[in-house]
């Protein structure tokens, strides 16, 4: 019997999308409960208490009922829970060198790509720029270098590679694919970095390939 699978997301988020992703390319079923991250949907009494104690999503649940009946476990961040999706299946290396790649992209993903493209992202369409606060004005042109140079490593990769590790797609392209597909919206010009176009294209014409919401 297959464990339901149960994404506990708000649907604009890139880091609730690799999970998503991740599952329709091994064609997983996946259920999703949505929550608000700007009105404080996942700080809620109920939710620190019964889904994560750290107050943020993704979480990738893992069955039902209570847990110390064998019921509900709870797996919070992204990588993480791609990680437990795609166990056993080819989106993980299984050569040791490669494998170790992989994950060198995804942590490049959580420290260099997802502070400054994401959060560029989310001040500037998510919570409107006119909404920033005089702290957050004050990085974005930190922020905006720091993408940049992130974009740019990666065009430069991309540059002789079709996939971030190898010739297939891994978890480190399903890693930086939410994020990077969406750069324009944080203010990112995706037309100079013609490698991260080209790879784009061949992420969105990948078999059970599903789009953001």
């Amino acid at each position: 019997m297959v464990e339901a699978l149960i994404l506990h997301e708000d649907p604009r988020s890139g880091n609730c999308y690799k999970i998503k992703l991740t599952a329709a390319l091994l064609g997983l079923p996946l259920a999703t409960r949505a929550y608000d991250i700007t009105k404080g949907e996942t700080r809620t009494p109920e939710f620190l208490a019964t889904v994560n104690a750290n107050g943020r999503i993704p979480v990738l649940q893992i069955g039902e009922g209570a847990p110390e009946n064998g019921g509900a476990r709870f797996l919070p961040e992204s990588n993480a829970a791609c990680w437990y999706l795609a166990h056993d299946s080819a989106l993980i290396p299984a050569e040791r060198f490669a494998q170790a790649d992989m994950l060198r992209w995804m942590f490049f993903e959580q420290y260099n790509h997802e502070p400054n493209v994401a959060t560029l992202r989310y001040w500037l369409s998510i919570l409107g720029e006119a909404n920033l606060a005089e702290q957050q004005r004050a990085l974005v042109p930190a922020k905006r270098a720091g993408g940049e140079a992130a974009l740019a490593l990666m065009n430069d990769h991309l540059a002789t590679h079709d996939f971030f590790c190898g010739a297939a797609p891994t978890l480190a392209d399903i890693a930086l694919f939410p994020y990077t597909h969406v750069a324009e919206e944080g203010g990112f010009g995706l037309g100079d970095y013609p490698h991260i176009l080209a790879w784009i294209s061949r992420m969105q014409a990948l078999p059970g390939f599903v789009p953001m919401d």
